[in-house]
């Protein structure tokens, strides 16, 4: 059996905080600990000896489980949704973003995770403009896709037209959300 991970300070960190005797060795930015099926080498104490695979456990853990890293962004319907949203919005004096995408648009698929990284520091929505009324649509003053608008106080303030690269469309979002929290 074999072990590799992309990062030794988890692994190795882990380990050690658990028993200071442990020693593993990893190069550069991994760690490959192999041993045969059924037993495994200890080098404890400074004497290597077999050792029985249920003896050795290695384990990963995350810094921080209690903020995640990603939200999922909740989709609006309909107008009378949107209302709803930016009625509850307003009343917490809290800005939110729309994204207006469609399913059949390549950089608005692309753009929704690195968009739900961001989710976490402000409340995130989406809208599929092929699945709602037209409406809905020309509430938004939607031209282009992808198209995310950040909403404060019941008013559109500001948008930025993903027409570009992925990241640059990013840090723009960035710099509104910096703007108006």
């Amino acid at each position: 059996m074999s072990i590799l991970t992309a990062n030794t300070h988890i692994v190795y960190r882990e380990v050690l905080l658990r028993d200071p005797q442990n020693q593993l060795s990893g190069g550069g930015s991994c760690l490959f600990w192999s041993r045969s099926p059924g037993f495994g080498v200890d080098g404890r104490g400074g004497e290597w000896r077999k050792t029985k695979k249920r003896d050795l456990r290695v384990e990963a853990f995350w810094a921080d489980m209690t903020r995640p890293n990603v939200i999922e962004m909740q989709p609006i319907k309909d107008c009378d949704q949107l209302d709803q949203i930016l009625a509850q919005a307003q009343e917490l004096h809290q800005p939110i973003i729309i994204d207006w995408m469609a399913a059949w648009c390549r950089k608005c698929i692309y753009l929704k995770p690195k968009l739900e990284k961001l989710a976490t520091e402000i409340k995130f929505y989406s809208v599929d403009v092929n699945n709602v009324s037209q409406a809905l649509v020309k509430r938004g003053n939607i031209t282009k896709m992808p198209t995310i608008q950040l909403w404060k106080d019941g008013e559109m303030k500001a948008e930025v037209i993903g027409g570009h690269k992925a990241w640059i469309v990013i840090d723009e979002v960035r710099e509104m959300i910096q703007k108006f929290v």
